[in-house]
């Protein structure tokens, strides 16, 4: 069974009517004064915060999605706003680039992102070089942008800097 968003909403459902059979097993409590009253009222205050995470995470989805052809990659800079930046190997293939580019624009989405005046996420792929003994050198290999308010963007720009790919093969020290 995959843990979807809808599956969160039925489980919440089902919950919040556990949340009001508690709540009158405990007013009946509270008003005959039975001993075990405040135990109820635990149990239902519990209840109503499980429902609360159960109805947060009917919003946006938990798990992670899988490209063919993408390659693992490293979160190297994300404050929650319109940027991002990923870190990759530097034996990555412009194809490899750009099936994780995709990947990461998936993975790195949510509507609680804050836009900062910017209508667009972008992510940014980098990867570390070695020119020389001694010296370490970012090179930033391409980019995506997407839309920070549509889950499923339509309009998804993936370019990869081509030109970019000439320096990792001058790394010396791999």
């Amino acid at each position: 069974m995959s843990l979807t968003p809808a599956l969160f909403g039925q489980l919440a459902q089902g919950m919040g009517i556990f949340v009001l059979v508690c709540a009158l097993i405990t007013g009946l409590a509270v008003s005959q004064q039975w001993s075990w009253r405040y135990r109820m009222v635990g149990v239902t205050l519990f209840s109503v915060v499980l429902v609360v995470g159960l109805f947060s995470l009917s919003f946006e989805p938990i798990t992670r999605s899988s490209i063919e052809g993408s390659v693992p990659y490293k979160l190297v800079y994300d404050r929650f706003g319109p940027q991002a930046t990923i870190a990759v190997e530097p034996n990555i293939t412009p194809e490899q680039l750009a099936s994780t580019l995709a990947q990461a624009s998936n993975n790195l989405f949510s509507s609680g992102r804050n836009g900062q005046g910017e209508e667009q996420l972008t992510i940014y792929a980098r990867t570390i070089v070695h020119p020389q003994e001694g010296l370490s050198q970012p090179v930033y290999l391409g980019r995506v942008k997407r839309s920070l308010s549509l889950r499923n963007d339509p309009n998804i720009e993936i370019e990869v800097f081509s030109d970019q790919f000439a320096k990792l093969n001058q790394d010396t020290t791999s």
